[in-house]
């Protein structure tokens, strides 16, 4: 069975994925080897973050080539384990979670912090899979097969959306709304959730007042209007404007960027693209960009090419977390979109998420094995004419 699956595996994701990750550590190193020094006392090695995103990469080998052997089908098995699991973890963090930088988001144990939340994405993609699979049979009906999931989803998204993490609860919602349009659901009851959706968030809009902090109120004036407070709620977006305006087509040059010398806080993570952007110009965008592309897009054939409902909605799941975190990302960066915290998929520096992300690609390579099994059982097996010597199909 082994010997089958790494026969059938699609290397180009494995390829994509290890170029982005080989590329995310070069500019970790670039980007962070000024403020290890300067920020810290007493200072850190010029290389302390990249080693230790080394280290996460080396942990996240072992569930990667886990998840590339186990047949997917195993996990839909342990759907309430996991769910359970993903509950009592988000319960941890809310009652005894680690704070940092103003969020109780981490759980610290041993000396080694985990961000349970980046977990979570994935329990909750395994479960949306898991039980949508098993209600195909009367998918159509709204209320038994598609509300309890939703009450799910929205447990969720209140305990991500508490820690504070609004941005981690934006792509659990939006993932889950993805995997929902494609669970086979009634067009009109697609269509009324949608409506509600829209009338729920415009009330929560319109509340964001009452119910947000000052700090998380300044991020979104910040985004939309950052020179109204240059100093101070805008001072993360204009210094990445300043980032990417800098970097023209060609960039600076790898190692030359201006604004990692304390002007761009955070540079290595959520920010990491807008210094990939200033020292590798236009080039630098379209290869990450483009693999990040690649990858979605290979996820979602998968998910299309895949026979099973399970393996479907799994691969179309990570796909679109892969999809939607990047564009939080790169929207945060940019400007279109308050800032977040989320990181940029295998570029950004953080073990958890990484971790996560080469555990997802795991999942989805071996499903794409068995894809690709199925397909090549269903083809005829060839013939030899030996009148004419050649090889053909019956």
């Amino acid at each position: 069975m082994l010997k089958k699956l790494l026969k059938n595996y699609d290397y180009s994701l494995i390829i994509a994925m290890f170029l982005l990750i080989g590329f995310g550590i070069i500019m970790i190193y670039s980007a962070s080897m000024v403020v290890t020094v300067t920020k810290f006392d007493p200072p850190r090695p010029s290389n302390y973050f990249f080693i230790k995103q080394l280290q996460w990469l080396a942990v996240g080998m072992v569930p990667f080539i886990l998840t590339m052997v186990l047949p997917y089908q195993v996990y839909k098995r342990f759907m309430k384990m996991i769910i359970i699991v993903s509950l009592a973890l988000l319960l941890i963090v809310l009652f005894a979670g680690s704070t940092f930088n103003n969020g109780q988001r981490w759980i610290s144990f041993a000396g080694i912090t985990i961000q349970p939340s980046e977990f979570i994405k994935v329990g909750l993609i395994i479960y949306l899979a898991a039980i949508f699979s098993k209600k195909q049979s009367y998918i159509t009906n709204f209320k038994k097969a598609v509300v309890p999931p939703l009450i799910v989803i929205s447990v969720f998204f209140f305990l991500v959306a508490k820690q504070p993490d609004l941005g981690t609860a934006v792509i659990i919602a939006g993932v889950s709304g993805v995997m929902i349009i494609c669970s086979g659901m009634k067009g009109k009851h697609l269509f009324s959730l949608i409506g509600l959706c829209f009338v729920a968030f415009s009330i929560i809009a319109t509340a964001l007042p009452i119910f947000l902090s000052d700090e998380q109120l300044s991020r979104i004036s910040g985004a939309y209007d950052p020179f109204s407070d240059p100093q101070d709620s805008g001072y993360h977006l204009i210094n990445s404007y300043l980032a990417i305006a800098s970097g023209g087509i060609t960039g600076r040059g790898l190692g030359d960027s201006i604004q990692k010398y304390g002007f761009l806080p955070e540079p290595y993570t959520d920010f990491i693209m807008a210094i990939v952007i200033e020292e590798l110009g236009v080039f630098g965008t379209i290869f990450v960009i483009g693999l990040l592309a690649f990858i979605v897009y290979k996820g979602f054939m998968i998910g299309i090419r895949c026979q099973d409902t399970f393996g479907s909605l799994l691969a179309i799941g990570i796909s679109s977390l892969i999809a939607i975190q990047s564009f939080v990302n790169l929207g945060t960066v940019s400007g279109l979109l308050p800032i977040t915290g989320a990181p940029l998929p295998f570029i950004s520096y953080g073990g958890s998420f990484l971790v996560l992300a080469m555990t997802s690609m795991g999942i989805l390579i071996n499903i794409s094995s068995f894809v690709n099994m199925k397909r090549k059982a269903l083809q005829p097996a060839p013939t030899k004419n030996k009148s004419e010597g050649r090889i053909v199909y019956r």
